[in-house]
């Protein structure tokens, strides 16, 4: 991997000083809001490549975009390095639609009810074709790869998506792993998070005629904000709300999950306590939760993960010095304050 796993989860602070205003996530993607919509829009214009007896069923999947991050970078990417140009768009639509696709699977494994503030598809309409249209998306997005007259799109797109997979295969052997160490937690992390958002930047930059440095360095950004954006939403499933969230929350302990949350619990418990964590994972029920939430309260594990998350994004910033100063290279530094907002703020919401 790229980037290092903390050895221990101990990290420099966000850049972002007390002074500043609350950023918000227009503020930082403002410049790219044309982009944005362009890639809505396209993803829309592929729901007619489906047959029309599913179509409904993509079109549902394709339209449920969130805060579009992986589109997003692809453009900062691109703006950091050179010039956005038309072929971007069709880059970021296919990296969402692998990204979506994988969001259809997981609500799957989950048995999640909620994705975004509403229903999920396998809520809507069951599990198989739920699974079948997953695999739809998989494929219609390496059929726009292959559209582009070099191969070398289609075979990252591909590659990272063996990986995405292959991570959710490893996190999905390890559920109920006690012993399970940080480093393999955030090797995990890395495949099945990070990896997608280092190619949003690596191609971002790569159609833009960015020279190899440049595009090593952007990785390096990607998958290292990625990763922190995963431990950030693997806390929110413990200490966040639906409310905030837009998604069922508490579905990685339903399914075994170790978080780092949990890792750190499990790590610092006494013996009686470890073996109580145990019993009540091995057996969860909701009504189990406040006691969890009591346990990784008093044993630190939020501000331990809030820590690891400065981690990520310290290594984060640091991959950007080499590049030249831009607009775009001020909206990714800005981008990892965001995130630092959002961890940090997860303190006073797990305290109410």
């Amino acid at each position: 991997m790229l980037v290092t796993e903390p050895s221990a989860v101990i990290a420099p602070e966000s850049v972002l000083s007390p002074s500043e205003h609350w950023l918000n996530w227009k503020e930082i993607v403002g410049s790219a809001e044309p982009f944005l919509q362009a890639v809505s829009r396209n993803l829309g214009e592929q729901i007619q490549a489906f047959d029309q007896d599913i179509a409904a069923y993509a079109e549902y999947a394709l339209t449920g975009q969130g805060k579009q991050l992986r589109p997003a970078l692809v453009a900062l990417s691109a703006g950091a390095t050179g010039q956005m140009v038309d072929s971007h768009v069709l880059v970021a639509v296919i990296i969402e639609m692998v990204h979506l696709a994988t969001l259809v699977h997981d609500d799957v494994m989950d048995e999640a009810e909620i994705r975004r503030g509403r229903p999920t598809l396998a809520a809507n309409w069951g599990n198989e074709i739920s699974v079948l249209l997953g695999d739809c998306l998989f494929a219609h997005a390496l059929k726009l790869a292959a559209s582009f007259p070099t191969p070398e799109i289609c075979r990252e797109v591909a590659a990272a998506t063996n990986t995405v997979c292959a991570g959710e295969i490893l996190q999905t052997q390890r559920r109920k792993n006690f012993e399970l160490t940080r480093a393999e937690y955030f090797k995990v992390l890395q495949m099945k998070t990070g990896e997608l958002f280092a190619l949003s930047c690596d191609l971002g930059a790569y159609v833009s005629g960015a020279e190899a440095a440049q595009r090593t360095a952007l990785r390096q950004y990607g998958l290292a904000i990625g990763t922190a954006y995963q431990v950030y939403d693997d806390c929110l499933d413990l200490f966040g709300s639906e409310a905030l969230a837009g998604k069922s929350l508490g579905t990685d302990l339903a399914k075994g999950k170790m978080t780092l949350p949990m890792i750190w619990l499990l790590e610092k418990a006494q013996d009686g306590e470890r073996t109580n964590v145990q019993k009540l994972v091995q057996s969860w029920e909701p009504r189990y939760f406040p006691l969890l939430l009591e346990l990784l309260q008093t044993h630190g594990a939020l501000e331990a993960s809030r820590r690891a998350v400065h981690h990520y994004l310290h290594a984060a910033r640091h991959s950007l010095s080499s590049l030249p100063e831009s607009e775009s290279r001020t909206s990714l530094l800005r981008l990892t304050d965001y995130l630092a907002q959002q961890i940090d703020a997860l303190r006073s919401c797990s305290a109410g």
